[in-house]
């Protein structure tokens, strides 16, 4: 299976003035564990990630890729690693399809790992990660990390529903390893 995830609110801290320094990265405890546990049942883990701060002009690819290596030697101390970071990194006012509503990354790593919607899972915290999985037809679980509980309470669109609610990526994981999410 392929298991897409948003990184901001799901596997690390979101802060509302942008991730825009490996310091500002914090991960939400349990989350490297649960994707060490998705690698070790062989599924492949990629995130899928609007950064508009580079848009905005607040950090630089370089910067990002100091990020995600912060990322990524925290996660191979966990006994696990990405197959793949994808990102949007579009200033909300020049949003391209890539830059979740829209689903472009999502059908890029479809694509680029030859799955299919059926057995893709998206693993979001907000509204346009469940909206991009829903465009993409792949299955969609909410965790209510980050701002999970504010888009869990202010209602989900009939037109995005089946959506699970998992605690947080730990409890997704779970979901995923029993086949609990929703078709």
């Amino acid at each position: 299976m392929l298991v897409l995830l948003d990184r901001d609110g799901v596997i690390n801290e979101d802060r509302a003035d942008f991730v825009k320094s490996p310091d500002e990265l914090v991960f939400i405890p349990g989350a490297l564990e649960a994707i060490a546990t998705l690698n070790s049942r062989g599924h492949k883990v990629v995130i899928v990630t609007n950064q508009s701060c580079i848009g905005r002009g607040l950090i630089t690819l370089e910067t990002l890729d100091n990020i995600h290596g912060k990322l990524k030697s925290a996660l191979k101390a966990k006994g696990g690693r990405l197959d793949d970071i994808l990102i949007a990194p579009d200033a909300p006012w020049a949003a391209t399809e890539n830059r979740k509503p829209g689903a472009g990354m999502i059908l890029e790593a479809l694509t680029r790992f030859r799955e299919q919607p059926r057995n893709t899972v998206l693993v979001g915290d907000s509204k346009r990660d469940l909206q991009a999985a829903c465009i993409a037809g792949c299955h969609r679980i909410l965790v209510q990390t980050g701002k999970g509980r504010a888009t869990q309470s202010e209602g989900l669109d009939r037109a995005l529903l089946p959506v699970s609610i998992a605690r947080d990526l730990t409890e997704a994981v779970t979901f995923i390893g029993e086949g609990r999410f929703t078709p």
